[in-house]
């Protein structure tokens, strides 16, 4: 089995910034990609950001040019930096692993709430 640990989560006020990180462990073979969705109240869960075994990143429209998603192989740990944060990301946010390009694992979700 894979374990995923986020932390990072919180309340913050609008513009200002939060990283979140993510450590996978357990029977991890070989990780395709790791990333972050987000899923707010009402709403179909999104993805964030995405960073491939190759460093290939993509973003949420959204999010882009705010939010870095950055990763430490080393560690299996992948961390979203999130910057100039609105209200409108506010959300439970959950990371996410590939692992041998079949298998998906989630972690537990972690809040985050931005103020206006």
């Amino acid at each position: 089995q894979v374990q995923l640990v986020e932390s990072g989560g919180g309340l913050v006020q609008a513009g200002g910034s939060l990283r979140l990180s993510c450590a996978a462990s357990g029977s991890i073979f070989s990780i395709n990609a790791m990333g972050w969705y987000r899923q707010a109240p009402g709403k179909q869960r999104e993805l964030v950001a995405r960073i491939t075994s190759g460093s290939r990143t993509n973003y949420a429209d959204s999010v882009k040019g705010r939010f870095t998603i950055s990763r430490d192989n080393a560690k299996n740990t992948v961390y979203l930096q999130m910057n100039s944060l609105k209200p409108e990301d506010t959300a439970v946010y959950y990371c996410h692993l590939v692992d041998r390009g079949a298998f998906d694992y989630w972690g537990q979700g972690t809040q985050v709430t931005v103020s206006s």
